[in-house]
């Protein structure tokens, strides 16, 4: 299964950070340029463990929807959300957070499986991943800008 990890530095706390990541508004936000927008399940505010949301975005030029559920929180260190439904075969994200003096070492692992069988591995090669990691990285770094923003 391919796996995207990304380690994001933000000049926030740790608290500040978590609170960010689960929050949905914030999710909408950081993923503008898909037109993401919860439409299900937590619409607004914070997640948490057990909670479910389903996006609605366009990816390819097409509409999809996608749910997820907080599967793990340990708040506020990581929380896990994971595919119930969507256009993959499945994903699991793992976020985590490490106080460093008052900075914030925001970790992102995103492990997914492509649809499509043999199909899917051919398109994970040729621009899935790249997709999926230049998203995964756009949104972090937009967290970092509201996240810094805050304190």
């Amino acid at each position: 299964m391919p796996i995207i990890y990304l380690e994001t530095l933000i000049d926030a706390p740790i608290q500040t950070c978590f609170d960010y990541a689960r929050n949905v508004d914030a999710h909408m936000k950081s993923t503008e340029q898909t037109k993401e927008k919860a439409i299900d399940g937590v619409t607004e505010g914070s997640m948490r463990a057990g909670d479910t949301v389903t996006w609605e975005a366009t990816h390819f030029g097409m509409n999809q929807r996608l749910t997820a559920k907080i599967t793990g929180m340990n708040e506020p260190h990581w929380f896990i959300d994971e595919m119930t439904k969507g256009a993959f075969k499945s994903f699991i994200h793992t976020h985590r957070f490490e106080d460093l003096n008052g900075v914030t070492l925001m970790v992102d692992q995103f492990v997914y499986k492509a649809p499509l069988g043999i199909l899917g591995n051919i398109a994970n090669v040729l621009f899935l991943r790249k997709y999926m990691k230049n998203l995964l990285e756009k949104r972090a770094m937009e967290l970092k800008k509201m996240a810094e923003a805050a304190v």
